[in-house]
Formats: C-alpha cells, structure tokens, sequence
C-alpha cells in the first residue's frame, strides 16, 4: 500500500488535490481511499489530507502517521508543523520551492520533486492557486497514477485552464535522487 500525506491551507485545493488521486488511482485499475483533516481553521489555516493506494481493498480510514509521499502544497507550513514526521525509509517529498536550498532533507526520504508552483501559479492566474502545478510534480516524482487520468480529472473540477497546469508541474519539477 502506497500512504501519502497532502499538507497546505485552507483554500488552496488540497483536499481537492487528494480526491484527484484517488480518482486516478481507481480508473487505473486500483483500489484508493482518501480523506481530509482539519481543525477549526478559517480559510489560510493548515489542512492535512490523505490517500491511500493499493491493489487491494483498503479497510483503513485512519490518519497517515508513516507516508510513503508527502505533498508539500504551501511552504510556509515548515515553519508550523513537520512535514517529514514520520516519512518511511526510501520515501518521496514533493514540494512548492524554487529551489531545496537551506532545507534540511532527512536521511530517509530517497527522492525530492521540487517545482516554484507559487511562482508559476502568479504567473498563469494572478493568485497563489500551486496544488495542480504540485499534482503534476506528484505524477513524474512517483509514476503512481497516469497522468492522463489526473488532467481528466482536473479539467473535470476545475475546467480546462488547469490542464496546463497539470502539464506545467510535471515538465518543470525537478526530481532529485538522495
């Protein structure tokens, strides 16, 4: 079973970013759970959500305490809560920077997929909207899901100007092997 861990904010898509993945996963052929959690927090406050994937039935609804994958979707949530707590020997950590300098990876994560989605998302809608540009990293940093089915999805939820979006985090992310 593949556990991942989404971290951002309220309003920034990642509960939307998990149920993208679950989708993908079960049209291709998989079986996947996933589901969010949040406090009393207002629009900007952290959200955490997950995701399971497997070949089998998943009986588990509870938190993910060991992920296999951590989307990092706003950075600013490293100043609050740890965001490799608990990540498994030969992990992977995607996450929102333009660049790992000064960032601390622990010796068991094996791969770091990193891509300047707050830029990018100025750039493309004039607002920090980085989950679909991170989604996109997710695919090329992992292969978990195709990314076929997380651009339908996507232009499903958010239409068709998020498409490239998608394309834009998987062409741009920079993957490096620990």
């Amino acid at each position: 079973m593949k556990e991942i861990r989404i971290h951002g904010r309220g309003g920034q898509g990642a509960v939307k970013a998990s149920e993208i993945i679950v989708y993908a996963a079960v049209e291709d052929g998989k079986f996947a759970a996933g589901f969010p959690y949040f406090g009393f927090e207002k629009k900007g406050g952290a959200v955490t959500a997950f995701v399971r994937i497997d070949d089998k039935k998943i009986r588990e609804k509870n938190q993910i305490y060991e992920p296999d994958c951590v989307l990092l979707i706003d950075p600013t949530i490293m100043a609050e809560v740890d965001v490799f707590k608990g990540m498994k020997p030969g992990s992977i950590m995607v996450m929102n920077l333009p660049s790992l300098d000064g960032v601390s990876i622990p010796p068991n994560v094996k791969r770091v997929a990193h891509i300047d989605a707050n830029k990018a998302s100025l750039d493309t809608f004039g607002k920090l909207l980085p989950n679909t540009f991170v989604l996109g990293a997710f695919v090329k940093a992992t292969g978990w899901v195709g990314l076929d089915k997380v651009t339908e999805r996507t232009a499903e939820i958010w239409g068709a100007s998020n498409v490239e979006t998608i394309a834009h985090g998987y062409r741009n992310a920079t993957i490096v092997d620990l």
